[in-house]
C-alpha cells in the first residue's frame, strides 16, 4: 500500500469511527470525571470491537519459541496484536471525535501491548481477554521522579527474594493510575548495568505493597504516582526475559509514538475543521474571514502541516508493519513533527476563532488543554530530536 494514501474499506472504516466517535462515545465521556478513569467508556470500546481490532486474538495462540509463550514482538510481527497502521487510523479517527476515547484506547493498548508481545500463555489467558472486553484497565509503569525520557535510568529496585524479588521505589506520571487493574512495571534488576538491567513485571493492582494517588494535570486523562513496598513479584511475574525490560519497553514505544502522532493529527484535523467552518461563516470588515487574505493564508498553512504530519505517521506505520530496518528514526520523526505540529494547529485555531474558543466547554478550548501533553510524553520532542540525529549518524 502507498503510504499517502488509504484504500476504499480504510477510508470507510475511518468515517465509521468519526461518527462512532462523535454518536456513541462522546456522550459516555462528557459524562466522565476529569482525571478518573472512565470505566463506562473502557467498556464501550470493548463492546464496540475496538479494543477487539486493537488487540486481535492475540493471546488465544500457542505458545513462543521457548514453551512459554515469551517472546520479543516487535515490528514486522503481526501476530502481536494490530499492526501500527490499523493503530494510527484508530487513534487519528477517533480523536478527531472524542479524545477522551481516544486516550482510553490508547491507553489500554500502551498498558497492555508488552503481555502481548512478551508475556507467558497463562499471563495473556488471564489478562488479554479482560481488556478486549473493556473490563480490565491496564497502565504502562515507566516514568519516575528521576528518570522520564531516559528510560536506562530507572531506580525502581528489585530486590532477590528467594526465587523472586521485592520491588522498592516510586513510580510517577503513570496514565491510569492509582484505579489500573494491572500495570506493566519495569525495575532495576541488576544494578550498574543500564538498559540491560532492566526487567519488565506484569503486577496486578491489588498486589501487597503497592499504592498510589492522583495526580492533578492540564490534560483531563487519569494520571498518578505510584509506591512500592516490597512488593513480591516472582518469575511468573516477568514479561519476556530477566534483564530483557527495555526491549520489551522500546518495542512498544516503538509502535506506539507514531500513534502519538497519529492522535496529535486527529486533533489538529478537528481544530481545522472547526476553523473552516468558523472562517467561512463569520463575518468581519464587510465579508465572511476567509475573504482575508492573512486568514486564508494562515488556514492554508494549517492544512498543509497537517498533512504533512498525516503523511509522516503513515510511513512510520508502514515502516513498522513491513519490519523495516528505519523504524526508530521514522517514529521518531513522525512523533516529533505532529506533535508540533498539532500545538501550532490548535493554537492558530483558537486565535481564529478568539474569545469564544477560550471559553469552558468549547470544543477548542477542550483541545488547547489535550494538545500540549503529547509533545512531554512517550518520548519528549528534545528526545526525538536526539533519536533522529544518532539514527541518521549512526
Amino acid at each position: 500500500m502507498p503510504v499517502f494514501s488509504l484504500d476504499p474499506a480504510q477510508t470507510d472504516w475511518c468515517a465509521q469511527l468519526r461518527a462512532l466517535a462523535e454518536e456513541r462515545l462522546r456522550p459516555l465521556a462528557e459524562k466522565g470525571e476529569p482525571g478518573r478513569v472512565n470505566r463506562p467508556l473502557i467498556a464501550a470500546l470493548g463492546e464496540l470491537g475496538l479494543l477487539e481490532r486493537l488487540f486481535g486474538r492475540a493471546g488465544d495462540r500457542g505458545a513462543g519459541a521457548d514453551g512459554q509463550g515469551r517472546d520479543g514482538g516487535g515490528p514486522g510481527d503481526r501476530s502481536a496484536g494490530a499492526g501500527a497502521l490499523d493503530l494510527c487510523l484508530l487513534r487519528e479517527s477517533l480523536a478527531q471525535g472524542c479524545t477522551e476515547a481516544e486516550t482510553a484506547l490508547a491507553l489500554q493498548g500502551l498498558g497492555t501491548y508488552p503481555v502481548v508481545q512478551a508475556g507467558t500463555d497463562r499471563q495473556r489467558a488471564r489478562w488479554l481477554p479482560e481488556v478486549r472486553a473493556g473490563r480490565a484497565v491496564a497502565a504502562f509503569a515507566l516514568s519516575e521522579p528521576g528518570a522520564g525520557s531516559d528510560a536506562a535510568a530507572l531506580a525502581l529496585r528489585a530486590l532477590p527474594d528467594g526465587d523472586g524479588w521485592l520491588l522498592t521505589g516510586g513510580k510517577r506520571w503513570i496514565s491510569n493510575a492509582p484505579e489500573a487493574d494491572f500495570y506493566t512495571v519495569f525495575a532495576r534488576t541488576e544494578e550498574g548495568a543500564g538498559a540491560r538491567g532492566v526487567t519488565a513485571f506484569l503486577v496486578p493492582a491489588d498486589r501487597p505493597g503497592l499504592t498510589g494517588s492522583p495526580i492533578e494535570m492540564l490534560s483531563p486523562h487519569p494520571i498518578g504516582a505510584l509506591a512500592f513496598d516490597a512488593v513480591s513479584v516472582s518469575r511468573d511475574d516477568v514479561l519476556g526475559e530477566v534483564g530483557g525490560g527495555f526491549r520489551v519497553a522500546m518495542n512498544t514505544l516503538n509502535l506506539f509514538r507514531p500513534s502519538v502522532g497519529a492522535f496529535a493529527v486527529g486533533m489538529a484535523q478537528a481544530a481545522l475543521d472547526a476553523t473552516l467552518g468558523h472562517t467561512a461563516a463569520r463575518t468581519a470588515f464587510g465579508g465572511p474571514l476567509k475573504d482575508l487574505q492573512s486568514v486564508a493564508h494562515q488556514v492554508a498553512e494549517m492544512a498543509t502541516r497537517t498533512e504533512a504530519a498525516r503523511l509522516l505517521v503513515y510511513a512510520a506505520a508502514e515502516a513498522y508493519d513491513t519490519g523495516a530496518p528505519d523504524v526508530p528514526r521514522r517514529s521518531a520523526m513522525a512523533k516529533l513533527f505532529a506533535t508540533e505540529t498539532a500545538q501550532y494547529v490548535v493554537d492558530a485555531a483558537v486565535q481564529l476563532h478568539g474569545a469564544r474558543a477560550l471559553r469552558r466547554g468549547h470544543p477548542l478550548e477542550h483541545l488547547y488543554r489535550e494538545v500540549r501533553a503529547p509533545r512531554i510524553y512517550e518520548g519528549a520532542t528534545e528526545v526525538q530530536r536526539t533519536i533522529i540525529a544518532k539514527e541518521l549518524y549512526g
